[in-house]
């Protein structure tokens, strides 16, 4: 199996001066759960080299084991410090791809060309992609066959309008995941706040918050 993982190369959360990225855990748990089940991994980003790490996704109450195990594995941390240029990348040499949020997501890959490009790719020539937390907001300018929104009429989740509201950036944020999607056609559900919760529609497969990161990467591995 050939996973291609593509990260956040935002690192500015609006106009507060604080800084963003991608979210630890949401990379780690997925990371091992792959490299686990006996995975190559690709790591890219919109700008290649190091992606930013969201500050408060390293902060101790955010920590699991695979955080841990990820902080002393050299040969993990070397290959998120090498992303590869999103414009490198070609879709027809992976299986699958899986998007881990943070909000740099909202500002970069929402809009990136060569993501929406790739995503497009991976879908059309039925290959599973999947997206967790803040990282849908990479489909919601990703258009279907038939020139629609894919998300129109897919049932899936993302970091809910509560969950934002509790961590208090529906103010930062350019716009909200939950209520995007949902203007885009998407059927969008959710548990509780931070409780794990996946949806599969198809090849599609989301999760709603951090806890919901390893759920998805299993539900993509079965779907592969």
């Amino acid at each position: 199996m050939k996973i291609l993982i593509i990260l956040t190369s935002h690192d500015t959360l609006g106009s507060t001066g604080g800084k963003t990225g991608f979210w630890v855990e949401e990379f780690a748990a997925p990371y091992y759960v792959f490299a686990d089940a006996g995975a190559a991994i690709t790591i890219a980003s919109p700008k290649g080299g190091q992606p930013p790490v969201d500050p408060k996704s390293e902060a101790l109450e955010a920590q699991t084991a695979d955080t841990q195990r990820f902080y002393k594995d050299i040969t993990a941390i070397d290959l998120v410090a090498h992303s590869l240029k999103l414009s490198e990348i070609d879709q027809a040499d992976y299986d699958a791809v899986f998007y881990p949020g943070g909000h740099g997501p909202l500002w970069d890959l929402a809009n990136d060309k060569d993501s929406i490009s790739l995503i497009e790719g991976f879908y059309n020539h039925q290959k599973p992609i999947a997206f967790v937390c803040h990282a849908p907001a990479a489909l919601i300018n990703v258009k279907a066959k038939n020139g629609e929104h894919l998300v129109k009429g897919k049932h899936l989740t993302s970091f809910s309008n509560t969950e934002e509201e509790a961590v208090q950036l529906s103010k930062v944020v350019p716009f909200l995941l939950e209520d995007e999607l949902t203007k885009h056609g998407a059927h969008y559900s959710k548990a509780n706040d931070w409780e794990s919760y996946v949806k599969q529609d198809g090849l599609l497969i989301t999760g709603q918050n951090p806890a919901s990161s390893a759920a998805v990467t299993k539900l993509l591995l079965e779907t592969l």
